[in-house]
């Protein structure tokens, strides 16, 4: 009888505390990098993502985001982003689970938590971006929104470049205080600061806020280092960007998904002659990224299925290797396949 992996919440959690932190960030990171640089060369496909404006005020949206490694798997992200959940429910803005099928039977193979994957492998993209764009100097970080997602943000650029110092700024001045306590792994100093001071003095910059459709931009652009590389990882509707467009327009613009960006990125204020190179392209050949080393760089991290198909890999690979996660008959399997009503646990 074919039976379903099921990753739940404690299970991520064991794989954390068997491998650890760092490690589990690390191999994210490089099995990213290793599937981007691949991905020009497969014969992989996704579909744009697609889904509902959810809430009652349609704040919120709830998406599917489908992959397939054409002949062996599928891997779909069901992903809500809800922004009022965290004070209304003390639930994460970000919740979703990964389901992961055999491209042959379609058959479910696994299910896994997608909450603390998703968060691991969009700071995991920030971070190959930032090895292949930041300026070799880089050791000051300015998170702009320090809500859950800065957390694997920052744990993810610790793991890329040496940060010496993290300036904080946030609309809401309690989530910046609290930030510290949720970064214990952090070595750095930590200081909250006005959004002025952040611009002036980081090297690298990763704005994850809950920026409202409309209602960017979250960065002034007016002070920033001639030399700073952004992860812009806020923007994920259109009409939702982090970046002033005249920021854009002064900067190398490096997507990681090109038609996705352009939809609903940052890139959607700009034309596809204006983005220099994909995530991808980089990644293939990382020659491409030593001119824009010392300049201003912009990565457009709206987010893509490769990313959780990735996640999901790296998550069943540790839980084969530690024996975690329990196996479910989820799906009816019938002893009389074209009898829907006959059932294998009968004999």
């Amino acid at each position: 009888m074919a039976e379903t992996l099921v990753v739940d919440q404690k299970d991520i959690f064991e794989l954390i505390s068997r491998v650890g932190k760092d490690a589990l960030m690390d191999h994210a990171i490089d099995a990213l990098f290793k599937a981007f640089a691949a991905w020009h060369g497969t014969q992989s496909r996704l579909t744009p993502r697609a889904g509902f404006m959810t809430g009652e005020d349609n704040t919120g949206v709830l998406e599917w985001m489908p992959f397939q490694d054409a002949g062996t798997s599928v891997t779909i992200k069901t992903v809500s982003y809800a922004p009022h959940n965290p004070q209304a429910f003390g639930f994460p803005t970000i919740l979703g689970t990964i389901a992961r099928y055999d491209d042959e039977t379609g058959r479910l193979v696994a299910l896994s938590d997608g909450v603390l994957p998703t968060a691991i492998r969009t700071g995991a993209a920030s971070a190959v971006a930032t090895r292949l764009l930041a300026s070799r100097h880089s050791s000051v970080v300015g998170l702009v929104g320090n809500g859950a997602q800065s957390v694997t943000q920052i744990h993810a650029m610790t793991r890329v470049i040496p940060v010496e110092k993290v300036l904080l700024f946030d609309v809401d001045p309690k989530t910046s205080q609290t930030f510290p306590e949720r970064c214990p792994f952090l070595q750095a100093a930590v200081e909250v600061v006005s959004i002025d001071q952040l611009e002036a003095e980081a090297d690298v910059i990763c704005t994850a806020t809950s920026v409202e459709v409309g209602q960017g931009s979250v960065l002034p652009g007016k002070q920033l280092r001639d030399h700073v590389h952004i992860n812009a990882v806020g923007s994920d509707l259109p009409g939702k960007t982090e970046l002033p467009l005249s920021l854009l327009r002064s900067s190398a613009v490096f997507p990681d998904n090109l038609a996705q960006a352009l939809r609903e990125g940052e890139c959607q204020r700009l034309r596809q002659e204006d983005v220099v190179l994909d995530i991808m392209a980089l990644c293939d050949d990382p020659s491409q990224a030593f001119p824009y080393k010392e300049s201003r760089t912009v990565f457009d991290s709206t987010g893509f299925a490769l990313e959780d198909h990735v996640i999901m890999d790296v998550i069943l690979e540790l839980a084969g290797r530690y024996g975690v996660g329990t196996r479910v008959a989820l799906e009816h399997f019938p002893a009389d396949a074209k009898n829907p009503y006959s059932s294998s646990l009968l004999h």
